[in-house]
């Protein structure tokens, strides 16, 4: 599974500038944000000197993927300075932008240095996994779902909070810790890390916005999606070694919920942030 999602996330080259990827069907209907944001990073680095690192991407969702099409990303080399480079990529498929991503690249340079303090969480081999979890209301879900829900993946995520119902939620604090880490080792590349922790920071993201409001994304009428996605990588890391994502909302207004990261190593250092807004907006239901 983890080879799988190597090789989604690596792109085949069909012209200077333009990459293309395959989709993957993870039972939601439409491509995972988190692919679509890892394959935009991993079209722009294949344009970029391998002496500059990704620091930052700002993305926008703009349609829902077809998970039964390829997509083709147009990479637009902006700059390349001396010290940073930037790149534009655009998500096509059936003629379409559906997602526009700029990244910047920088070099290595020493400066000044200093960090949040990484919060208090259980170690990830005390926790259940996602799955475990899930194995509880599994029968409840749809049949695709739920196939999809317990099957295994290439990341292995533990949730540090008590687990809820998804199906009966009670208000709770717009907060959530998940350890997460890939299921098996991965070379030593440096570009690769970065476009998978891209492609997991979109787990159990904006749902966190949920949580003052006792509904979830299984909640009937409720419609969730990503509007814009934002990272920053501080220092190196490997995704195939914990990493905490400690998130949090601060806000939600005007059927928009925002969301705000930050991504620890197992040793505290603070390695990426992340934010994101996205759509949460409940539909009456007929009666």
């Amino acid at each position: 599974m983890l080879d799988e999602l190597v090789k989604l996330l690596a792109l085949e080259k069909i012209e200077e500038n333009l990459f293309r990827g395959q989709s993957q069907d993870l039972g939601w209907g439409r491509v995972f944000g988190g692919q679509v944001l890892g394959q935009a990073l991993s079209a722009a680095l294949q344009t970029v000197p391998q002496d500059r690192a990704a620091h930052s991407l700002h993305a926008y969702f703009l349609r829902p993927g077809d998970v039964s099409k390829p997509i083709v990303y147009d990479v637009d080399r902006i700059r390349d300075g001396s010290s940073f480079t930037t790149r534009r990529v655009v998500a096509i498929q059936n003629g379409q932008p559906i997602l526009n991503l700029q990244a910047s690249f920088q070099i290595v340079e020493d400066g000044f240095a200093h960090q949040d303090a990484m919060p208090e969480a259980p170690p990830p081999e005390s926790l259940k996994t996602e799955q475990e979890r899930i194995a509880s209301y599994a029968g409840r879900l749809p049949r695709g779902l739920r196939e999809r829900a317990v099957a295994e993946r290439p990341f292995e995520l533990r949730p540090v909070d008590e687990a809820e119902d998804p199906f009966v939620p009670a208000p709770r604090p717009p907060t959530r810790m998940v350890w997460l880490k890939t299921v098996g080792k991965l070379p030593d590349d440096r570009a690769l890390h970065r476009y998978l922790l891209a492609y997991a920071s979109d787990y159990s993201f904006v749902t966190t916005s949920l949580r003052p409001h006792g509904v979830t994304w299984l909640t009937p009428g409720m419609q969730v999606a990503s509007v814009d996605h934002v990272m920053w990588f501080h220092q190196d890391f490997r995704v195939d070694d914990w990493l905490l994502h400690v998130i949090d909302s601060p806000a939600a207004h005007g059927a928009r919920g925002l969301v705000r990261g930050r991504v620890f190593t197992r040793d505290g250092r603070l390695v990426a942030s992340t934010a994101q807004e996205g759509l949460i907006r409940l539909r009456p239901q007929q009666p």
